[in-house]
């Protein structure tokens, strides 16, 4: 049964579209695949473990979001195991890449299924979710998708997410550029032909005028012309755009941040979370994102204790620093451990038992997140949590 949709809906990160980045470090396949298969083995020494089946690009042009969730949800997973497992059982984590690409995400779970698969957290981006959540609701699998942020990801009652839906991204980017009084005249560039892109779009250019913003240009592109934003970028400029919104994925923005600064056009940049991998694009001048804001629900700076000893264990363990993508991969494993604490399931119960279960335990959880402090979550599927925003110092992120 479709569910309803709600009209206040908060946007991660990320998302689906076509890009080109950046993989991880070299070291952290084999990290990776070290601590699986360590946990596969804690699991099978109990006994009885819950098989948890995760999808995502871990390679391809979208690997350093995929990788990421992989790494911040194998990261949680041997955290639990280590602590005694719940309720008195581990889980284990089998982890199919699908190459950010919609007919590879089906096949993969349908390989999880036949591994025994009892709850899903994936797909990493929109459109394989979209895809798999279909399949999904036909099995009554849970699905808890980390990063899937197209509305349609979670249309279903056995699908949740960890991270802000599109839409209201767009609404709460425009809120706070009002709030923060950074401009009253802002340009977007935004991919007509990604739904991520231009839902955002969309959202904020509907709450701008609530917030005394002028959207003075708005310029799309597809994913054919992803290379030459210079009309795009000399319209922002001859509107006299003080911001410019960038509703869109990291690779397209180093070559607008770069094109900017050739012809001499220096605004404010304000993107959303698919501008998370900006400083590791090959080949890009990372001076050129200095003062980038974007929104992002976790900045791996952020002082309190949780988030500092969760990015000391993942550089650890896989050698470089968290993305958003790894935090809320890791929130969503601990939202698992509390759906089963809360419904009492056990490894022996089927798949779609277990849903059942969860649908309500969903719920009535609340965790203390890294991407949200007592977060929870609607019948909807969507998660209840405030936004935050991080700006790019001295090639870094830090949280405003």
């Amino acid at each position: 049964m479709k569910k309803r949709f709600l009209s206040l809906v908060v946007a991660s990160v990320v998302a689906a579209a076509s890009i080109t980045g950046c993989g991880s470090a070299a070291g952290s396949d084999t990290a990776a695949t070290t601590q699986q298969a360590e946990s596969t083995d804690t699991a099978a020494a109990a006994g009885t473990a819950f098989k948890v089946g995760g999808i995502g690009p871990v390679t391809g042009g979208a690997a350093i979001y995929g990788q990421a969730v992989k790494n911040g949800a194998q990261l949680a997973v041997d955290e639990i195991n280590a602590a005694g497992g719940v309720n008195g059982a581990t889980l284990e984590l089998n982890f199919q890449d699908d190459e950010h690409d919609a007919e590879k995400a089906v096949n993969a779970y349908n390989t999880l299924k036949d591994w025994g698969m009892q709850m899903l957290l994936g797909t990493v981006t929109s459109t394989p979710c979209i895809a798999v959540s279909e399949k999904a609701k036909d099995d009554n699998m849970f699905l808890l998708t980390p990063s899937g942020s197209a509305v349609d990801c979670v249309k279903y009652d056995n699908a949740f997410r960890v991270c802000f839906s599109d839409p209201d991204q767009g609404a709460k980017s425009a809120q706070y550029i009002g709030e923060n009084k950074l401009a009253t005249k802002v340009a977007v560039i935004y991919n007509s032909s990604d739904v991520y892109s231009s839902g955002i779009y969309q959202t904020f250019a509907a709450e701008a005028p609530n917030q005394g913003i002028e959207v003075v240009s708005a310029e799309a592109f597809t994913a054919d012309s992803n290379t030459d934003f210079s009309v795009q970028l000399q319209k922002a400029k001859d509107a006299g755009a003080e911001l410019v919104f960038l509703p869109i994925y990291y690779t397209e923005a180093s070559i607008i941040l770069g094109q900017a600064d050739k012809m001499g056009y220096d605004p404010m940049f304000f993107g959303c979370d698919g501008l998370d991998g900006l400083l590791t694009v090959e080949d890009f001048d990372t001076a050129l994102a200095e003062d980038v804001m974007l929104l992002t629900p976790f900045a791996a700076d952020a002082q309190d204790e949780l988030t500092q000893n969760f990015v000391k264990a993942y550089q650890d363990a896989y050698g470089e620093t968290p993305n958003q993508f790894a935090a809320d991969a890791y929130d969503g494993i601990y939202a698992m451990k509390a759906a089963i604490e809360q419904s009492g399931v056990t490894p022996d119960m089927s798949a779609s038992d277990i849903c059942d279960a969860f649908k309500g335990a969903m719920t009535q959880i609340k965790i203390d997140g890294l991407t949200g402090a007592e977060m929870t979550w609607s019948a909807e599927g969507e998660p209840n949590k405030a936004p935050k925003a991080v700006k790019i110092k001295d090639g870094a992120y830090t949280a405003m």
